[in-house]
């Protein structure tokens, strides 16, 4: 028989590859991502970003495999988004991200900006972070150079702090599209 003591015990679950896809692809109302860095180095972007800093090009097709998946979870009811919390001057990274944020935006991302130059006193972690369904959090775990050091999802713990984090980032960001616009000023 099961100690229901036991059933209290934070534990983690570390989510990798088709483990991690097939989780995050299952949420069924709202996926929210909070991103506290100012470079993320990723792999699968390592080409892209080369070409982008080159020539400030950044291709962008339909068919890209994010765009594809944010256009299919609005189509079917769920919401998806992020806030990233940023400091000027703008990291390169930050620039390049930011010139595929509109695609994310049109494809149905609710993608927002937190300013920690204007709101040095947000009071939220430096510590990334998925929350699916405002039920279930995955940390998202990085080294100093914004290398991905694992995903864990966390069972049997008290998601309400995340959902405040949540709130307040939300509470204290601006929408992309209206932070891009103080950029050309």
């Amino acid at each position: 028989m099961d100690d229901p003591r036991l059933t209290q015990i934070a534990r983690s679950v570390l989510l990798a590859g088709a483990a991690w896809r097939s989780f995050f692809d299952a949420y069924e109302r709202d996926a929210f991502r909070l991103e506290t860095l100012p470079a993320y180095a990723m792999d699968e972007e390592e080409a892209e970003y080369a070409r982008w800093k080159a020539t400030g090009e950044l291709p962008v097709t339909d068919d890209d495999p994010w765009l594809t998946r944010l256009r299919h979870f609005r189509a079917t009811g769920r919401a998806i988004g992020r806030v990233h919390i940023i400091t000027r001057p703008l990291s390169d990274y930050l620039r390049f991200q930011f010139a595929f944020y509109p695609h994310s935006v049109a494809a149905g991302e609710n993608v927002q900006i937190l300013d920690a130059t204007t709101h040095p006193g947000h009071r939220l972690p430096e510590q990334d972070f998925w929350l699916f369904d405002e039920s279930m959090v995955v940390r998202m775990d990085y080294d100093q150079h914004g290398r991905q050091l694992g995903r864990e999802l966390l069972e049997g713990i008290d998601p309400a702090p995340y959902v405040e984090r949540k709130r307040r980032a939300l509470e204290l960001a601006v929408p992309f599209t209206e932070f891009a616009a103080t950029l050309a000023e």
